[in-house]
């Protein structure tokens, strides 16, 4: 029988490039070239994990376009489901084996994201069993989330729960806050992984099926002992710590 963490009370697991493929990021990399802009580290790292206002704001002075910012949501929305329509949605390898095992380890789970809980409804109803009330948090209005999810959904300190993401922007505010973090990058966020190594991230994964109980036991211990980042300056790239499985790679890098 698992032992459950010690110290660690909740899991916080984004929904879109963490549970679900990524159908944003190939899209705001379209669009902001198709409007005569640069996709840059500093432009990616400015518009992921945004509010859809606030995103469209940066994209207007990144691109210098003279369409307004809601102009520019409803066509990125647009865009969007033209994206879906020829890659569908679909649950990642191991999303469902993280999920048990997170709850076996005695966490309370709940899934995150900017879309409204019809997304999740729709794409994770299946795993409804696996998380705890609310299950799903829309965090459009107040990204990343990390305080409201932490504080003011489930009353916790935050070294009590532990984050799972796709964006680097929720390593720096996990920083921040010292809210244990574990970073999950994938291939269309193309500066992801190294903004989250700058970051000073400790935990950076290829596959949800490196998310294992031995990282997971690891997590808790650092949250534990105060030691879920360093204290001192941002480390640098090779610092980063990055899990892989011996010949095989990431879900997303096998279907490319």
């Amino acid at each position: 029988m698992t032992t459950g963490l010690r110290h660690l009370r909740l899991a916080a697991v984004n929904i879109d490039g963490v549970l679900l493929n990524d159908s944003f990021s190939p899209v705001i990399r379209e669009m902001v070239i198709d409007h005569g802009g640069e996709y840059t580290r500093e432009v990616e790292r400015a518009l992921l994990s945004q509010s859809q206002l606030t995103a469209a704001a940066v994209f207007a002075e990144a691109t210098r376009t003279t369409t307004t910012p809601r102009e520019l949501v409803a066509e990125y929305l647009a865009r969007r489901e033209e994206y879906v329509a020829r890659n569908p949605v679909r649950v990642l390898d191991g999303a469902g084996e993280l999920l048990e095992l997170l709850r076996a380890l005695g966490l309370k789970v709940v899934c995150y994201g900017g879309l409204d809980r019809s997304h999740f409804d729709r794409h994770l109803g299946g795993f409804a069993a696996l998380f705890d009330d609310p299950g799903y948090v829309c965090t459009d209005s107040f990204r990343p989330g990390i305080r409201e999810i932490t504080q003011d959904v489930f009353s916790l300190p935050y070294d009590r729960a532990v984050f799972v993401d796709d964006v680097a922007r929720v390593a720096e505010t996990a920083r921040t806050l010292g809210v244990p973090f574990i970073g999950h990058p994938n291939p269309q966020g193309e500066y992801q992984r190294e903004l989250m190594e700058r970051a000073g991230a400790r935990h950076i994964v290829r596959t949800l099926r490196d998310i294992d109980e031995q990282l997971l036991r690891t997590v808790d211990q650092e949250a534990m002992t105060g030691t879920a980042w360093d204290t001192g300056e941002p480390a640098p790239p090779a610092a980063g710590r990055e899990r892989e499985t011996a010949g095989r790679g990431s879900e997303q890098e096998r279907e490319e």
